[in-house]
């Protein structure tokens, strides 16, 4: 009872930090730098998810289970003092109004049609990514299903789409959510013909994950761009979809385990169609929106990463 109490309350926590992070990206990082911030933010995010079970895996097979626990206790309250140095209170002309102010505003933004859709389509794109390598998981080719070394393994081959994906800003918000949307499916489409060859399915994931982090900012970044007088609370329901998307990957995939492993990854391809589908009104309002004029954003004379 106490465990399960503590778990809860961890998950809680952990689960505020996505929105609290983007939505001080959004206040604090000039328009010229957003998406490259935006981008690392979110490649961090799913970056730690590989990193931190390798690490767990150590620790535990050396120390014990509960040295991770302690071990991860230490490097949160470590990483108070770098959050306490360089983090920035909110601009005094910020006009999100406050933590009530965001709340109300929130049935508002989820009455417009293409906020909402871009919510859905991040519920899709989530809920793809994490079905995916539950299917690697409990159904995937034989050498691979069950064995938590070459899961992880896998899932570590695809790291390094995550360090080169932050570069990829040349395109606008709107066109990088589509065509990462695309991009994903694709992937996912020809994973499912791939059998239980192991480094095609590997490749397969490296190009499904830089899709993933190429279309999550560019998602946040167009729905930052849809409210730029309620920012806050709409990176904040941007999260929200994020973890809710989280949730019901593994309930895809287990409702799909009669198919099979190449029957759940067309399921996959299906759900990254739709949230294609989902963002392409977003780009057609971008078509029709003037774009404002770039201007030239100076680097503070004390190096500091998040001025703006």
């Amino acid at each position: 009872m106490i465990t399960a109490g503590l778990m809860a309350a961890t998950v809680s926590t952990a689960a505020a930090f996505a929105p609290s992070a983007l939505s001080y990206v959004v206040q604090h990082i000039g328009p010229q730098r957003r998406g490259t911030a935006l981008t690392c933010v979110t490649s961090g995010m799913l970056a730690a998810a590989v990193v931190m079970q390798v690490g767990a895996q150590a620790v535990s097979a050396g120390l014990g289970r509960r040295a991770v626990f302690w071990i991860s206790a230490a490097l949160m309250a470590l990483s108070l003092l770098p959050v306490r140095r360089v983090l920035r209170p909110a601009p005094r002309h910020c006009t999100d109004g406050g933590l009530l102010r965001a709340f109300t505003a929130m049935p508002r933004l989820l009455r417009r049609p293409r906020l909402g859709a871009l919510y859905l389509s991040t519920v899709a794109l989530m809920s793809a990514f994490v079905a995916l390598y539950t299917a690697v998981a409990i159904a995937g080719p034989p050498h691979i299903a069950g064995n938590s070394s070459a899961i992880l393994a896998l899932r570590a081959g695809a790291l390094p789409a995550l360090v080169a994906v932050p570069r990829l800003q040349r395109l606008l918000a709107p066109q990088r959510a589509v065509l990462a949307f695309a991009l994903a499916a694709l992937t996912v489409a020809a994973g499912s013909f791939l059998g239980g060859h192991t480094v095609p399915l590997a490749v397969a994931l490296l190009l499904f994950v830089a899709a993933v982090a190429a279309a999550a900012p560019a998602v946040v970044e167009t729905v930052n761009a849809g409210a730029p007088h309620a920012r806050g609370a709409a990176v904040a329901l941007y999260g929200c979809s994020m973890f809710i998307g989280a949730s019901l990957g593994p309930q895809l995939t287990g409702a799909l385990t009669g198919p099979g492993f190449s029957g759940i990854l067309l399921a996959v391809a299906a759900v990254l169609v739709r949230g294609a589908l989902l963002a392409l009104p977003s780009l057609r309002h971008q078509r029709t929106t003037p774009q404002p004029e770039p201007t030239t954003v100076r680097w503070p004379k004390v190096l500091n990463p998040y001025a703006s």
